[in-house]
């Protein structure tokens, strides 16, 4: 077995399962604070106008390519290899294989960042053709996207680096990393934007910035663990290959969705100007508890299961998977019912300032509403696909997601046509919802086939801690729906802060003693042994 210097296995205990969930959620949180800090700068300084439209392709490329080759294919296939070293080789074959994957991963992503900046009139052209009738914005586009294209590799290594320590049940400074990303973008908007000609431009080299220091903050963790090796090419390496042959489907089914994903940007493009920026903002939002929940729940499990997978224990492994969902149920559908019913007051709130006016807060609030019906879904995707990463099988959760996303693009005619047609006043809703439908289709297609392969079953006692909570989330939403019932835009920044949160606290005070009333206790949410 090998042990890292200074570092034992009592951190990858089953029991830790629950603390390293609360560093990864507390992480987190702080991370999406700063995110909402970064967004209203961003809705202040810059509103949702076609300069911020611009930016957020600029910005949305990399993350596409990321979501490819950091936290899509690569990691899907990178953790549960290097887990299987760990439990089984010594410390030389695990730096070899470090150092082998480093290499590799870096010469790679290199090419396709440099290739990335060379073509990037074409690559606008691709995923922005609606920009094409504006030369100003056209040539914008490709200016930021040359800046932020390298962030690709950067945010890649970063991923890379992450597994590894997440690996050795050092989640910490992994889930800090993304506050590094919104200093830096709050910096770039408020200190060096009016430095600019165009000042938008400043946030592109805060993207830059913010990839050199989230990768250089993981250095020094990495080389207490002795997992600074000198990388080194390794095309033919054993584990190379093996993480290789895992991220073949998973790169098919990353670039469908990498398909996907352009068409929605291709159709918002072409929408009314500030479609984009709506969508973002509403996105955002949503992206808070699925961050807290959802993305923490799919990085702690990974490497548990990965483990459990290793040493042959399925009961271990099914009682992960239970706590992963008792979790979601708790704090996942709350979550959905108080975006939902709040999801005007909350970006009046957070971004009706400045530049983003009460009419971006109506037409963002449609998306938002409909992105948050998904939450349930998404969360319950990032619990049952490392079900099967953790089993070395990324075809099955691939050939899923093909058959979602495919779904996904005819949602998305089948929605926004008849908006448009109809001259509905937020036809970008459509976009969102199609998100939602065919997350809601993935996530129902990857349990059926968990249950098909007899990898896991819903169980009685979870079923009855579903229905225990129904009563608890139709008490909380007819309290927040009463509460919320005045004209937030007239109210100052800090009175729509104090009412919010106050509302906030009062639906989560009566889901909480409403669960009581209906025997739900703390023990529902324990660590498995």
């Amino acid at each position: 077995m090998i042990s890292p210097p200074n570092t034992s296995h009592s951190q990858d205990k089953p029991s830790s399962l629950a603390r390293s969930g609360s560093i990864v959620a507390l992480m987190t949180l702080l991370s999406r604070i700063l995110g909402f800090v970064r967004d209203q700068v961003l809705a202040i300084v810059f509103g949702a106008g076609a300069t911020t439209d611009v930016f957020l392709v600029a910005f949305k490329i990399p993350n596409f390519l990321r979501r490819l080759f950091a936290e899509g294919a690569f990691a899907q296939a990178f953790v549960p290899v290097f887990t299987h070293y760990r439990e089984t080789g010594d410390r030389a074959a695990l730096r070899d294989l470090a150092a082998h994957v480093s290499g590799t991963l870096t010469l790679v992503l290199l090419i396709i960042s440099t290739l990335g900046v060379m073509f990037a009139p074409f690559v606008v052209m691709a995923f922005a053709p609606g920009f094409t009738g504006n030369p100003e914005q056209f040539e914008l586009a490709t200016h930021m996207l040359r800046i932020t294209f390298p962030y690709l590799l950067t945010v890649s290594l970063v991923a890379y680096a992450g597994s590894m320590l997440n690996t050795f049940g050092q989640f910490a400074i992994p889930s800090f990393t993304p506050v590094l990303l919104n200093i830096c973008m709050i910096m770039a908007a408020l200190v060096f934007s009016p430095m600019f000609a165009a000042p938008i431009v400043a946030l592109a080299w805060g993207v830059f910035a913010a990839g050199v220091c989230q990768f250089a903050l993981q250095l020094p963790f990495l080389q207490r663990l002795g997992l600074l090796p000198k990388p080194r090419w390794g095309w033919k390496h054993s584990g190379v290959q093996r993480i290789l042959k895992l991220m073949a489907p998973a790169v098919i089914g990353s670039s469908v969705a990498q398909i996907n994903l352009l068409l929605d940007t291709v159709i918002a493009t072409f929408l009314v100007s500030g479609s984009l920026s709506w969508l973002y903002y509403s996105d955002r939002l949503m992206e808070f508890p699925l961050g807290l929940i959802g993305v923490t729940l799919g990085t702690i499990i990974l490497p548990r299961l990965s483990r459990e997978f290793t040493n042959n224990a399925e009961t271990g492994y099914r009682n992960t998977i239970t706590w992963a969902l008792r979790v979601s149920i708790l704090i996942g559908l709350p979550a959905t019912v108080g975006l939902i019913v709040l999801a005007g007051p909350m970006i009046s709130t957070l971004f009706e300032y400045g530049a983003f006016t009460a009419n971006d807060t109506y037409l963002a609030s449609f998306s938002l509403v409909a992105y948050s019906l998904g939450i349930p879904a998404f969360i319950a995707i990032k619990v049952f696909a490392p079900a099967f990463f953790a089993r070395q099988d990324t075809k099955t959760p691939v050939r899923i997601g093909i058959v979602a996303l495919i779904s996904n693009m005819v949602y998305n005619l089948m929605l926004v046509l008849p908006m448009v047609w109809l001259d509905f006043i937020a036809p970008h809703t459509g976009l969102a919802l199609a998100t939602t439908l065919s997350a809601s289709q993935q996530a129902w297609m990857l349990y059926r086939e968990l249950v098909k392969r007899d990898f896991y079953q819903l169980e009685a006692p979870l079923i009855a801690l579903f229905f225990r909570t129904l009563p608890a989330l139709m008490v909380m939403a007819i309290a927040l729906a009463v509460l919320k019932n005045f004209d937030w835009h007239s109210l100052q920044a800090s009175s729509r802060v104090l009412r919010l949160l106050g509302i906030v606290a009062a639906g989560a005070l009566s889901y909480a003693v409403t669960l009581v009333v209906f025997g739900v206790r703390p023990a529902d949410v324990k660590s498995p042994q």
